[in-house]
């Protein structure tokens, strides 16, 4: 078996892959306690947090070498999406590098969106599929200086002189509605099929990064939890060893490992075969979306009462876990896109 073919089947991380997350690992814990990720809740960005990310690279590292960046492959981000996840961090990576890819696919980075490439200004995307014209919700529409959005067979970039208000919401994010009609400026960055196909792309790069941070999010959920099992204990043993405690722990494991190896893969298949299985990414974001909130909601009951409290970090996991994926609208179009492909390519390989 040649190389290339046992890549396909193996998504086992080099030694710079484990010294790329373990430097990302390092600045999270170091520079998001969840302090950090409490205080920034109001607005649901940390201006200093994110400047310090951006001089880690993570910004430019995310693009490739043609529009000045680092030429970082897919697999490489998710391992950064993790660490986010995994820390809770309130910075709107994901949303932007998803958006700074798609506009330097359109060759749009350097007109009119000057700064971006280096996260100096922020831009963002409708994750949404199959969005309307009209007003939409924006995951960091009150803090993006760009925001690029489909109408019809264009893609646009728009700019607001005041940006939107930020909407209340359960992931808490830097979410508001936005509404094209009442941007400052407006400029078409690309349209045609092509650009409708690199604005899909987009989308699947969203979800599959957002997949990757539910894993790192369910991996620390699971941490949080077991501590607490091993440290408390009813008749004489610790709750650890009841199988109603862990059982549902093992679980979480098997979602994680299951979750990371599925979004490696759609990783790997996006950057070398994006035409082989394009129902990866969005799977794996269907998977996550729906097992991560699973498996935070049962972090909250191992830890009983003080799980529910507002100061307990599970109950900062769990309602994340629960809103970080509805910033996509209703994850059930997601897994309608996945039966769309399927039946697609199972149509097309029947004989005529």
């Amino acid at each position: 078996m040649d190389r290339f073919e046992l890549r396909r089947l193996d998504y086992s991380l080099s030694d710079d892959h484990v010294a790329l997350q373990n430097a990302y690992k390092q600045f999270f814990k170091t520079h998001c306690s969840i302090e950090t990720v409490r205080a920034a809740e109001q607005s649901g960005f940390d201006k200093n947090l994110w400047e310090r990310l951006c001089g880690m690279g993570a910004t430019t590292m995310a693009l490739p070498e043609s529009c000045g960046g680092d030429g970082a492959t897919l697999v490489d981000l998710t391992l950064v999406a993790e660490e986010i996840g995994r820390s809770l961090a309130p910075v709107p990576w994901i949303d932007h590098v998803c958006t700074a890819r798609l506009l330097g696919r359109l060759g749009a980075l350097a007109e009119g969106a000057a700064g971006v490439a280096e996260g100096e200004q922020l831009a963002a995307l409708d994750p949404r599929i199959g969005a309307g014209r009209g007003p939409r919700l924006i995951p960091s529409g009150s803090i993006a200086d760009h925001i690029v959005v489909r109408d019809g067979d264009e893609v646009v970039r728009l700019g607001f002189a005041s940006r939107p208000a930020k909407v209340d919401n359960i992931g808490r994010l830097p979410m508001a509605w936005v509404d094209p009609a009442a941007a400052d400026t407006r400029a078409i960055v690309g349209e045609g099929p092509d650009a409708v196909s690199a604005y899909r792309t987009a989308l699947d790069e969203w979800r599959l990064l957002t997949a990757a941070a539910l894993v790192g999010l369910v991996e620390e959920t699971m941490t949080i939890a077991a501590e607490f099992a091993k440290t408390r204990y009813t008749l004489g043993v610790p709750i650890a060893t009841l199988q109603a405690i862990s059982h549902p722990l093992a679980n979480m494991a098997i979602t994680v490992q299951g979750g990371r190896n599925l979004a490696r893969r759609a990783a790997w298949f996006m950057d070398n075969e994006p035409d082989e299985r394009p129902e990866l990414a969005p799977s794996a974001f269907v998977f996550m979306a729906e097992e991560a909130a699973r498996a935070a909601t049962m972090a909250v009951h191992i830890q009983g009462g003080l799980g529910v409290s507002a100061e307990a970090a599970a109950t900062a996991y769990l309602v994340r876990a629960r809103g970080w994926p509805l910033a996509a609208g209703d994850p059930g179009a997601t897994a309608q896109r996945i039966a769309e492909i399927v039946t697609a390519r199972e149509g097309a390989a029947q004989p005529a």
